[in-house]
């Protein structure tokens, strides 16, 4: 069974930073996509960052053009969120998501505060 957990919320200043990582565990082939969402209080979930398979390609929300950075790990089935220059408005709950050919998972979420 395929297990998301993503680490690394916490609570920051605005202008801190915070990195988000995603580990998943079980057996998972042929990944084609891997990304960050946020869902804000009150707010439909909306797409952060992508890195489509191979790590070559990566989307942002314009919201985090500049400010964040999707990475894979060389363990393959890692991904992190380098998130710097928070604002306020980055506030939210942050999950990550695995895309297959044939599934897509979800972790449960891990929650980012930022302070004014």
């Amino acid at each position: 069974q395929v297990q998301l957990v993503e680490s690394g919320g916490g609570l920051v200043q605005a202008g801190g930073s915070l990195r988000l990582s995603c580990v998943a565990s079980g057996s998972i082939f042929s990944i084609n996509a891997m990304g960050w969402y946020r869902q804000a209080p009150g707010k439909q979930r909306e797409l952060v960052a992508i890195i489509i398979s191979g790590g070559s390609s990566a989307n942002y929300a314009d919201s985090v053009k500049g400010r964040f950075t999707i990475s894979r790990g060389n363990a393959k089935n890692t991904v992190y969120l380098q998130m710097n220059s928070l604002k306020p408005e980055d506030t939210a709950d942050y999950y990550c998501r695995i895309t297959t050919y044939v599934n897509a998972y979800w972790g449960q979420g891990t929650q980012v505060t930022v302070s004014s």
